[in-house]
């Protein structure tokens, strides 16, 4: 008697993926929670989703914190939404000091749009991460890329220089700062000035708006670039619409090919990533596996320098 195989569980890649790949919100939600708690289904999902990348606009928001972000990104979302488009929102959020998820405030700000079948919101921590996003955000970006959202909307923390690593994710860089953040300015001068492909000025209706703006503006032309510098006022919705252009004409002047011509820099910045996330979970196991805690038991008893240690854990010696 021939015996029938049995049938993979429900939520299983067999099961879940057509789902996905067909964009079913349910589909998508449980394809990320499995991601997010590296579950024995979470490769196969990954890896199932792998030649379907690449069709989503990805664009994200940075800045100082208390440029606005949020209420920007809110801003956006309805005119995205009014002109058609289905969007994914990627909310990166610091981590709670206890249990390392996110606090959850965007998803707080951004209600506005719960109940709208076009638009998918996950927050996500930082996982002390300091660039503001860990791997993981990187994970939830491809698979609402495979859902087939047209537009993906990264907000991340906003902790100054180190938020250059949002240019190895997005295809469009929306730098956001406002008027009077003083060591906000300095940040965006520091180090995040360079990777924006839009400038917004939010909160534009405060005083010393125009002044950030064309301060902005002047830094952005000694650096020899044509980066548009906006003004936004996401509460009433003034210069919104202007900025939802810009990004729509980055993006025309930059077709999926163009954006994706050194795909190796990319996948590289990808990978680094994930094998150190790897790795420090690995290090930091309490207890470690055999093999790790022998390598710190002799880093520690100084039978190896880091270099040493570094080296034979990356089997370069």
């Amino acid at each position: 008697m021939t015996v029938a195989a049995p049938s993979p569980p429900a939520g299983a890649p067999a099961v879940l993926l057509p789902d996905l790949l067909g964009g079913r919100p349910a589909a998508l939600a449980r394809a990320i929670t499995e991601v997010e708690n590296e579950t024995p289904a979470a490769a196969d999902i990954l890896a199932g989703v792998a030649p379907h990348l690449g069709r989503a606009l990805v664009v994200g928001l940075t800045g100082p914190p208390g440029a606005g972000k949020s209420t920007l990104l809110s801003a956006l979302i309805k005119i995205a939404r009014d002109r058609g488009f289905t969007i994914g929102v990627v909310a990166v959020d610091p981590s709670s000091p206890r249990s390392g998820g996110a606090l959850l405030g965007d998803r707080v700000r951004m209600n506005a749009h719960a109940e709208d079948p076009g638009v998918f919101l996950r927050s996500l921590s930082a996982r002390g991460h300091l660039g503001g996003l860990s791997p993981m955000a990187a994970r939830v970006v491809d698979l609402m890329d495979a859902a087939g959202r047209d537009l993906v909307l990264i907000e991340t923390v906003g902790t100054g220089q180190s938020e250059v690593e949002i240019a190895e994710l997005a295809d469009t860089k929306v730098v956001v700062a406002a008027p009077g953040l003083g060591d906000g300015i300095q940040a965006i001068k520091a180090g995040i000035l360079e990777i924006a492909d839009i400038l917004a000025v939010n909160k534009a209706d405060l005083p010393g708006a125009e002044e950030t703006r064309r301060h902005l503006a002047a830094m952005v032309g000694l650096g020899g670039t044509s980066v548009p510098v906006l003004a936004t006022t996401a509460e009433s919705g003034d210069g919104v619409a202007a900025l939802f252009e810009a990004i729509l004409d980055h993006a025309r002047g930059h077709s999926a090919a163009a954006r994706r011509a050194d795909p190796g820099r990319r996948l590289a910045a990808r990978l680094a990533d994930s094998a150190a996330e790897r790795l420090r979970s690995r290090l930091m196991a309490s207890p470690p596996d055999a093999a790790a805690g022998r390598l710190l038991e002799d880093l520690r008893l100084g039978r190896l320098s880091l270099d040493q240690a570094v080296a034979r854990l990356l089997g370069e010696s």
